[in-house]
């Protein structure tokens, strides 16, 4: 189904619904995954990103989303000059991600630090304001960010699955997709849940508590469901 926001674009400050709308969107899910703003991020741009990129302002886009701007923030305009103003520590180089086959040609790695925490997210602009996110700390993962979404690491054990249901369900989320993966039997065990409702940082908190996962992520809605 072809729905109008494929055909009309996403509201946003232009000029490009994939090198601008979708850039901020990747800033945003990046930004989630250190709780804030961060003090510092590495942006390594790919393919169309690295060579159109700078002239259609993906560069301005990203940085805004990683400060908490909207695509439709006017402050996107100006967002370098205000990350300057705030003496953030944002650095952009270009890159090549991988054989143009494999990777999406809108495509950025972004490695963010705030508060001693960091984080490595690499996804893709698809079009339409849309992305996906496809690596999150060296684990593959399909994160689109049109939910608000927990992701997490643990240890691979039996009930695993229905602890963390249950804790969601207590805190009164209901779960609209689960998916678990994991590359072999008692190994780690990757997931990504994807909620009707926001959670709070408290639930990652008690997520990350459980003895038997690694990390956990919280990441805000940044697209439209």
């Amino acid at each position: 189904m072809v729905s109008l926001l494929d055909i009309i674009g996403p509201v946003m400050v232009g000029p490009s619904s994939s090198h601008t709308a979708g850039a901020c969107r990747l800033g945003l899910l990046a930004r989630g995954l250190v709780g804030g703003t961060p003090q510092s991020a590495r942006v390594e741009l790919h393919g169309s990103f690295a060579r159109t990129g700078e002239g259609h302002g993906t560069d301005k886009a990203i940085v805004g989303g990683l400060m908490g701007f909207r695509p439709d923030d006017e402050r996107l305009r100006t967002a370098l000059d205000i990350m300057e103003r705030e003496g953030l520590d944002y650095t952009f180089e270009k890159t090549t991600l991988g054989e143009d086959n494999d990777v999406h040609p809108n495509t950025v790695r972004i490695t963010v630090t705030r508060n001693e925490r960091s984080a490595v997210m690499q996804g893709s602009s698809l079009g339409a304001g849309r992305v996906l996110v496809t690596d999150i700390d060296g684990y593959p993962v399909e994160v689109t960010g049109n939910l608000h979404t927990i992701v997490l690491v643990a240890e691979d054990v039996k009930g695993s699955v229905a602890r963390i249901a249950t804790l969601l369900a207590d805190a009164g989320l209901n779960i609209a997709t689960l998916r678990l993966s994991r590359k072999q039997r008692g190994g780690d065990a990757f997931m990504v849940i994807e909620l009707d409702e926001a959670p709070g940082e408290n639930v990652r908190d008690t997520i990350r508590a459980l003895s038997w996962v690694r990390w956990a992520f919280r990441l805000d809605k940044v697209g439209s469901a």
